[in-house]
């Protein structure tokens, strides 16, 4: 994107249109303390020097760590192809297509994700993204109370605890009774789900792999909820998908999750990728927008915002939810990423997660490190002898980032330590974490 210079004078007269005096007045909203501190560079400094006051300010931050930290993102390998197609210049700088005969690569990206998204989740369609996989979580909910005119929703305690927060935010002013289920390590609670399942139910919310790891099938709890008139809805892992049973074979409503395993990297805060997927005969109560192939008058094939139930384009009181906007450029790196590894790589990718983390599972257990939780995926919850965030802290200064300490979000699980395991771990690099944990622990 060009850079497009001001002259002072035009500062000044934009200013003056707008009734403020100076662009410090804009910011006076914003604590002092919270303002940067660091862009004001100092006169005279070359190009050249700029870069190397930056790079120095860089290298503050320790960026050589090998990763054993999941908890919702994880530490995957991305082939650089993702990088070169998706900051192209008519994607990296495209904005939403209001004008889709103009936009229609942009339109085909969605419409190959959403396929992609469907046949990964083993659903009927999918929307052209949400913001991240809490924000497609509370969508979802929202959905279920749309379809079933209910207000009720229970919320199992292996749903990722900021998820959580993000929808009792998300339904702060909203008349809902919301039943929050203890947190479970492992496979769900079928009585305590049970126990608050009736007629007044709109949907029970699952996670598989749980937020702890444990992988469950959770057929027989959507059966017994569709006995109810009630929804299921499953947030799923996407990279899991590649070897354990699809929310779609089990019977789910509505599939969420976050994308950031598929072609996106780690970053505080994003951007990140949430999908959402359903049975046809929710289409139109689904957020977001959908885009669709067809034929023009000569035949030939392309591609239009088929749906886009949202307040822009409908009445307000008909609109499916005030969210804006999708994340293109996410969803259209997840789709290079799919596309890139097909099929029998995506399942190759699913056993290699897999299989390393049993292989670490059995080296911790080698060296008496409890581990609580079974069958899992790639990630799993081990018991430590002392404090989970002190031996984190002592793991950060030998090189590793150990896992997340459940005593973060849990009471009573500070000794509780979440590790995941990506197919980017080499055999030398976990058997040096298991001695290194070894020697933390015994210190």
């Amino acid at each position: 994107m060009s850079y497009i210079p001001h002259t002072q004078e035009e500062v000044e007269e934009m200013l003056k249109i707008i009734g403020v005096s100076s662009i410090e007045e804009l910011f006076v909203d914003i604590g002092e303390e919270l303002r940067p501190k660091s862009f004001n560079l100092p006169e005279g400094k070359s190009e050249f020097e700029v870069k190397e006051d930056i790079k120095k300010i860089s290298q503050k931050n320790n960026y050589s760590l090998i990763y054993f930290l999941g908890g919702g993102v994880y530490d995957h390998y991305i082939p650089a192809i993702v990088d070169a197609l998706s900051s192209r210049s008519e994607f990296y700088t495209a904005y939403t297509p209001y004008q889709p005969e103009c936009s229609q690569g942009i339109l085909q990206t969605m419409y190959e994700y959403q396929t992609a998204i469907c046949i990964l989740t083993d659903m009927d369609i999918a929307n052209a993204s949400l913001y991240d996989g809490g924000t497609a979580l509370c969508e979802a909910v929202m959905m279920a109370l749309r379809i079933t005119e209910r207000k009720k929703i229970i919320i199992d305690g292996g749903i990722n605890p900021i998820y959580q927060k993000m929808l009792f935010t998300y339904t702060a002013n909203l008349p809902l009774e919301i039943i929050k289920l203890p947190p479970n390590i492992g496979q769900a609670d079928r009585d305590k789900i049970y126990k608050h399942l009736d007629e007044k139910t709109a949907a029970i919310i699952l996670q598989n792999p749980n937020f702890f790891g444990t992988i469950d099938d959770h057929t027989d709890i959507i059966e017994k909820a569709h006995s109810f008139g009630a929804l299921v809805i499953e947030s799923v892992y996407p990279i899991s998908l590649g070897l354990i049973k699809t929310p779609g074979a089990m019977g789910a409503d509505i599939v969420v999750g976050e994308g950031q395993s598929l072609g996106i990297p780690l970053a505080f805060g994003g951007p990140y990728l949430g999908f959402l997927a359903c049975k046809e005969k929710f289409v139109r109560k689904m957020p977001g927008r959908i885009v669709g192939a067809t034929v023009d008058k000569e035949g030939k094939r392309g591609f239009v915002l088929t749906l886009q139930t949202r307040e822009q384009h409908i009445r307000r009181q008909k609109a499916t939810s005030n969210i804006c906007t999708n994340a293109a450029l996410c969803a259209l790196r997840a789709i290079i990423y799919l596309s890139i590894l097909g099929k029998e790589g995506f399942i190759e990718l699913a056993k290699l997660n897999y299989y390393k983390s049993e292989f670490t599972k059995k080296k911790l257990k080698e060296i008496g490190i409890e581990i609580i939780n079974s069958p899992t995926f790639n990630e799993f919850v081990v018991y430590l002898k002392k404090d989970a965030n002190e031996i984190a802290k002592i793991m950060i200064d030998k090189g590793f980032v150990a896992g997340l300490p459940l005593g973060n979000f849990y009471k009573g699980m500070e000794n509780y330590l979440l590790i995941a395991v990506t197919e980017k771990r080499k055999k030398e690099e976990i058997l040096n974490f298991v001695e290194t944990l070894k020697d933390a622990i015994n210190l």
